[in-house]
């Protein structure tokens, strides 16, 4: 039998894969939804589908009838240390199992947190189809799974991985500690450290997270985040001690902002916004920061990405005594009693969301 859960107006129940689907309510509960966008939300390392419950119960109150969430537990727990490439994987099964029971869907967007958003990065390359000589003006981009590509969303996510200095804040930026942490991280976060750091090699191949700033053989990478009509970047500007500002950013150091506490009542931790334009990162026309932080790599990482546009949301919680420590879970409101500071930041990203 189906587990199902009502909370006003708003039902959450248990899906494919026992991941969760949120949904809004009829009569007596849940009812055969009219939805045609599925959202699909990421959690990050060692988590699971709860970590997205109070975003996903918001995005259900604020749009109604207009999406259907998912909510992935494919790769929960321990699940989430075997490498990117493999949950990328498991995650394309279970977007596809979601697709094929819910024939109405016509769109997809994604919601991902920490190394959510590299695995759905991965997820997406995989599910890309270009477009085809008949295809409506809708899908000139391609498709993710059949269906028109329209937000894709990440929240503190490594993207330019971990290895680089002040990448993981609480390794304080001391050369000697970031060095060991590469040689250290996959006795502790196995395959994926080895992602993360960029120290995978395998069958002489570049390190995973250099190949997802490519178009492969079998992975649409870069194709498949220019088929969305928009990408954004969520990032903490401080006390996040397990992912950077510059690698959630997507930013060289050169290039971080000068911000400022926010004045907007309705926004109050988010101190600044950016849209940042496409550019050919082949050409190599903005130079790395050298011994200012960044190296070859890292840069190869931050001018592939940098091949589609951007929006960028700079998130501060510097002001919130003791929880501020805590910001990499309170800016996806991890848990709703502790974390409701993060509650503006999900409203704002569903106030900016393409329906």
């Amino acid at each position: 039998m189906e587990n199902r859960s009502m909370e006003n107006g708003v039902c959450f129940k248990e899906s494919v894969n026992g991941g969760h689907d949120v949904l809004r309510c009829g009569n007596g509960g849940a009812s055969p939804s009219s939805a045609d966008h599925l959202v699909v939300m990421v959690h990050g390392i060692l988590g699971s589908s709860s970590d997205w419950k109070f975003a996903a119960e918001q995005f259900v109150r604020l749009l109604g009838d207009k999406v259907y969430v998912h909510c992935s537990e494919k790769n929960t727990a321990k699940l989430t240390l075997d490498g990117v490439d493999v949950m990328g994987e498991r995650l394309v099964e279970e977007v596809l199992e979601v697709i094929r029971l819910k024939p109405g869907l016509q769109k997809i967007s994604f919601v991902s947190h920490s190394v959510g958003g590299l695995v759905a990065r991965y997820a997406v390359g995989s599910l890309y189809r270009p477009p085809s000589h008949s295809s409506s003006d809708n899908l000139s981009r391609g498709t993710i799974g059949g269906l028109e590509a329209i937000n894709f969303i990440t929240v503190a996510t490594p993207h330019l991985g971990s290895r680089g200095k002040k990448q993981v804040p609480f390794l304080f930026g001391l050369t000697a500690l970031e060095k060991a942490a590469s040689c250290m991280i996959h006795w502790i976060f196995r395959r994926t450290g080895r992602h993360l750091f960029l120290t995978d090699v395998d069958d002489g191949k570049p390190p995973l997270l250099k190949r997802m700033v490519e178009d492969q053989s079998d992975y649409s990478f870069i194709s498949a985040l220019r088929a969305f009509k928009r990408r954004v970047a969520y990032s903490n500007v401080g006390y996040d001690h397990i992912v950077g500002w510059r690698t959630s950013s997507i930013r060289r150091i050169s290039e971080l902002p000068k911000w400022e506490d926010s004045l907007n009542e309705k926004y109050p931790h988010i101190v600044y916004e950016e849209h940042c334009t496409a550019y050919d990162g082949r050409n190599n026309e903005l130079n790395s920061d050298g011994n200012c932080g960044s190296d070859k790599i890292e840069e190869e990482l931050a001018a592939g990405l940098s091949r589609v546009s951007w929006e960028k949301v700079d998130v501060s919680f510097h002001n919130i005594s003791m929880l501020r420590f805590a910001a990499h879970s309170v800016i996806q409101v991890k848990d709703p009693y502790m974390h409701t500071e993060g509650a503006d930041v999900i409203r704002h990203m569903i106030d900016h969301f393409i329906v």
